[in-house]
């Protein structure tokens, strides 16, 4: 088993001493059964990641001191991931493998047929973390507020280029679009029943947008999600 990795919502330094939550001296002293000595990494969004070593340790308090830093902090290509929620479990796949394929920022947006009405924005930052820690990213993406379809491209900052996923085979090949691709961008991906006539109309007609075809075969939500995001980190994102 490699070593530990666990986010730290404050600055870090070599030589600092760090408190953590309950929740994580629980999961430290119950769970993987750390005592005073054993060493794990820490990373804070911000500064890098850290070495550390356990001070003390009990089930409401863990001490660790910070020895030295391992890897600075690095931030994932400027890729935002747009999605239409879908079931709980389906949902939480796309917030975990969003963040594994190195997403900056992930936006729920609810189109016609959007059939999850709660969103739960605690549940994908603490998804979004856990999936941090365990790919060894030294970011964390940023989970925004929901947006309704027509908000989203109200509000469209028109220098970031839109790539929607276009499953009518009206969008251009991966391969064309993905790799000529721009930074900033986002990948606006649709529900399960697919994008409808109006919306796709409305994208079709933005001059910042760019439909994008996966293929012939029609591909669940979050299955659209990873392969959509997998195709631009080869062609266009940190892959290369």
């Amino acid at each position: 088993m490699g070593k530990i990795r666990l986010y730290v919502p404050q600055k870090l330094r070599v030589g600092q001493t760090v408190v953590l939550e309950t929740a994580q001296s629980h999961y430290l002293f119950n769970v993987m059964k750390l005592k005073i000595g054993d060493k794990i990494s820490c990373f804070d969004n911000q500064s890098g990641e850290y070495d550390c070593e356990i001070s003390e340790i009990n089930k409401k308090t863990t001490l660790l001191q910070i020895t030295n830093c391992t890897q600075k902090f690095e931030a994932s290509p400027d890729v935002w991931l747009l999605f239409a929620p879908v079931k709980k479990d389906n949902t939480d796949f796309i917030i975990q493998k969003a963040t594994e394929l190195g997403v900056r920022k992930i936006v729920p947006v609810m189109t016609r047929y959007t059939t999850a009405e709660r969103i739960k924005k605690e549940r994908f930052e603490a998804q979004a973390i856990e999936a941090a820690e365990q790919c060894r990213r030294t970011d964390i993406p940023e989970i925004a507020n929901s947006l309704k379809f027509e908000e989203l491209l109200a509000h469209w900052d028109k220098k970031r280029v839109l790539y929607f996923m276009d499953e009518t085979l009206n969008g251009r090949p991966v391969k064309e679009v993905f790799s000529t691709g721009s930074i900033p961008c986002a990948i606006l991906v649709g529900p399960e029943g697919g994008f409808s006539v109006t919306e796709l109309e409305q994208l079709r007609a933005l001059p910042f947008a760019k439909g994008v075809s996966l293929g012939r075969r029609i591909l669940r939500a979050e299955t659209a999600v990873a392969a959509a995001l997998s195709c631009w980190q080869a062609l266009s994102g940190d892959w290369q």
